[in-house]
């Protein structure tokens, strides 16, 4: 009789166990598929990050690139800062490719208007479908507020068509930023850094939905950005014949210079 007793006791309490389990187990599910839901659902973000990449970095990893306008070796490379994107941002963390009823699509009109600012067919497509998706805009309407806060912002002279290397610091740069843009305030946007000789990658600037500026989110963490002390800003490229019958110098131009980094 005890050990009957024994033995319903063991199984009575592996069925509560494993309910115990398998409800924990359910909340969790439904935990993460809230979350996810609302990770993914268009319109349903906090602020915009507008992203301005610098083209001689990111053109720097691509030097046999002779498909995409911005770079191309066999052309010039006139870009300085260039449109990578618009994205919509959580304060913290963020939505991507969020559900659509209709498919993705962005028509070749609107790729072609962009191209000005935006130099890569490939990437006007790849920012909608991961980025604009989750605005709750059609693609027409996506790219036209990114051109309006593209071209709402200044940058600073030094910045415009360089052409030789310079060094700066990340504050010295949001500083210029700044400087240059009436109402813009030094948390309204963050500078990214990158690879050798710590290159200037992009700045982020943060924007409301309905398109002001405002400070941004802990996805633009400065520290976590651009840890350094001063950034290498490697010159455009302006002409063809620049890239062609300069090599040396331009290599020699590009290499990030000595010194404490």
């Amino acid at each position: 009789m005890t050990q009957r007793r024994s033995l319903t006791f063991t199984l009575l309490s592996a069925v509560i166990l494993a309910t115990c389990l398998s409800a924990t187990a359910e909340a969790q599910r439904q935990t993460y598929e809230s979350n996810r839901t609302r990770q993914d659902r268009p319109g349903d973000f906090d602020y915009y990050a507008l992203v301005l990449s610098w083209s001689p970095t990111y053109c720097a990893d691509r030097t046999g690139d002779r498909y995409e306008r911005q770079c191309d070796i066999r052309a010039a490379r006139p870009y300085a800062f260039v449109l990578h994107g618009l994205w919509p941002q959580h304060n913290r963390g963020y939505p991507e490719r969020c559900w659509t009823r209709d498919k993705p699509w962005v028509p070749k009109p609107v790729i072609d208007q962009m191209l000005d600012i935006m130099p890569s067919p490939a990437l006007v497509i790849h920012e909608y479908k991961k980025h604009g998706t989750c605005s709750g805009l059609d693609a027409r309407g996506y790219y036209d507020l990114s051109r309006r806060m593209f071209e709402s912002i200044k940058i600073p002279a030094r910045y415009i068509q360089p052409m030789e290397a310079q060094l700066v610091s990340p504050d010295d740069l949001i500083d210029e930023f700044v400087a240059a843009n009436p109402g813009m305030k030094h948390d309204m946007l963050a500078i990214s850094c990158r690879g050798a000789g710590n290159r200037l990658r992009e700045v982020r600037i943060c924007f409301s939905k309905s398109g002001s500026l405002r400070p941004c989110g802990a996805n633009e963490n400065q520290h976590r950005m651009c840890r350094a002390q001063r950034m290498y800003v490697p010159p455009v490229r302006a002409t063809a014949a620049a890239s062609t019958n300069n090599k040396k110098s331009m290599r020699e131009q590009d290499s990030p210079l000595p010194g404490p980094r």
